[in-house]
């Protein structure tokens, strides 16, 4: 009996070297896959990432677009407008004496006014003011000895602006 097991020993022990070798194997296939996919696990939560931020740059990209667009559109609707509004303030200062429809039309002016007034609408102050190009267009430099050189005599036509923007500069007329 003791022969049986010496000789199944020495069969085990000679199995042995080659099942640990092929765990060995195994285990170094096992674990080059694990690398593998951690570094495609990083790459994809960076990949995810970089879409996260470009879809939050194309939100705020979006709604900076459509914000622009809103005001350009408001502008162009109150420059068409504007001129009403002028011609309603040309007859307001021509006015015959106490009229009821001269009292009609400097209500509706006035509510004219406050509507665009409403909508961010702010007149450009331009008379006894330097001259700033940004804000005012010179029709023409006269002589005066009222107002300072280069500072606003009159206004022909009110400039306006929604917000920051200019929609329409102010005609003046500027000292020289």
């Amino acid at each position: 009996m003791t022969k049986k097991k010496d000789e199944q020993e020495k069969v085990e022990g000679e199995a042995m070297p080659e099942a640990t070798e092929q765990v060995d194997v195994e285990r170094e296939a096992l674990i080059q896959q694990l690398k593998e996919a951690e570094a495609k696990v990083v790459e994809y939560k960076d990949g995810w990432a970089r879409s996260q931020a470009e879809f939050q740059n194309y939100k705020k990209r979006l709604e900076r677009d459509n914000e622009l667009m809103y005001v350009s559109m408001k502008s162009d609707i109150i420059k068409k407008v504007l001129p009403a509004l002028d011609d309603l303030e040309r007859a307001l200062q021509n006015r015959p004496a106490e009229d009821a429809w001269a009292n009609g039309i400097e209500l509706i002016a006035r509510k004219l006014q406050n509507l665009l007034d409403n909508e961010g609408l702010k007149r450009i102050e331009a008379k006894g003011m330097a001259f700033d190009p940004n804000f005012h267009e010179a029709i023409s430099h006269e002589p005066s000895d009222e107002v300072a050189s280069e500072h606003v005599i009159d206004v022909v036509q009110n400039g306006y602006m929604l917000g920051e923007r200019v929609i329409r500069p102010a005609l003046v007329r500027v000292a020289q």
